[in-house]
């Protein structure tokens, strides 16, 4: 297959997880109180900030994609994923809401967020009110696989919550190991992947068996996501991303590149080190935890990252966590057509641009 037809299918598989997750995504959104059935539509891009029609860029839609292909496993049709398709992007974007609020994010998919147009109470309610609709979509059916379903996606999400947790606190820490960071993204990006990839098979009536074994496909799978994630926000194309330049190092996120260069030795990660150090002594003196530098600070600060091998490192990982995701898949059987499609997206996780 040349790679324009990859390109093609992969396309192909995230536009079926939109087209046929979206009306369902919409309905659910149309159910929530005004103002947040407004706010929430702008957050997901179908509306602008004055409420206009808009065709805005509403993510990559792996998830979804993901779920719908999972209910193929066990045999059958991917329509039979969609309420696991759209419950995960209700979590998921529950958890981007309460994030972009955290972390002062003011930019996503290349316009503002939630909180900097409407305010941080509003962007607080409507993560809670996407977060509760997440289980009512699971469970309004009331089968035996809408509660199964509903079971995992309540641990996907409380693990996310944990990595959140972890994240945050990893900010405020002078040192964190490869391990831990590992664990983090493991709970913030690789919980809720890996239940995407085994609710629509539970939908679909697979086993508990096949449902973890394509959960631990997914856990790996979220591992080189985010480590793709961290590569982007520091040397990601803010054109491609939607973010700021060094978005990460603004925030100073203790993001896997700048845990692998302080574990290395030598002059650039000890360089690293002293930067870090008294940028948060001073942060702690001053309480101005937000305190910016100028772009030449953060252009240093990335050089030493590279330097100390952060940056390969860390595109060795995702490159490691993608084997490790197929091996896994491996183990499971299902039609050759949709192991191909595993397959691809796996592969398309690790060489996306944003």
């Amino acid at each position: 297959m040349s790679p324009a037809q990859d390109d093609l299918d992969i396309a192909a598989l995230l536009e079926r997880g939109r087209t046929l997750a979206a009306p369902v995504l919409r309905a659910a959104v149309d159910r929530l109180a005004a103002p947040m059935d407004t706010v929430a539509a702008y957050h997901f891009g179908w509306i602008d900030a004055e409420g206009r029609p808009s065709a805005g860029d509403g993510g990559k839609a792996v998830r979804p994609a993901l779920a719908l292909l999972s209910a193929e496993v066990p045999g059958s049709p991917p329509e039979v994923g969609v309420p696991g398709a759209v419950a995960v992007e209700l979590v998921h974007n529950f958890s981007l809401l309460h994030d972009d609020l955290m972390d002062g994010d003011e930019q996503r998919r290349h316009r503002d967020t939630v909180w900097k147009v409407h305010g941080p109470a509003q962007a607080i309610l409507v993560g809670d009110a996407l977060f509760a609709l997440a289980n009512e979509i699971l469970l309004e059916s009331g089968s035996v696989e809408g509660g199964r379903a509903a079971r995992r996606l309540a641990s996907a999400s409380r693990k996310l919550i944990d990595g959140q947790a972890q994240d945050l606190a990893f900010e405020h820490r002078d040192r964190v190991t490869v391990q831990e960071c590992l664990q983090m993204e493991g709970n913030k990006t690789g919980a809720l992947l890996a239940c995407a990839v085994s609710i629509g098979a539970v939908l679909g009536g697979a086993d508990e068996a096949t449902a973890d074994t394509l959960e631990e496909y997914g856990h790996h799978l979220g591992l080189a996501f985010q480590a793709v994630d961290d590569l982007l926000g520091i040397w990601g194309d803010p054109e491609a991303t939607g973010k700021q330049a060094w978005s990460d190092l603004r925030q100073r996120k203790k993001s896997l590149p700048v845990v692998a260069a302080l574990a290395a030795e030598g002059p650039a990660a000890r360089r690293l080190a002293e930067l870090l150090a008294a940028d948060a002594k001073a942060r702690a003196a001053l309480g101005e935890e937000s305190a910016d530098f100028d772009e030449a600070e953060f252009a240093l600060r990335a050089e030493l990252i590279e330097e100390a091998g952060g940056r390969t490192w860390t595109a060795d990982e995702a490159r490691r966590q993608h084997a490790r995701a197929l091996t896994v898949l491996d183990r499971v059987a299902m039609p050759d057509r949709v192991r191909r499609n595993l397959v691809a997206l796996a592969d398309f996780v690790v060489v996306r641009q944003k």
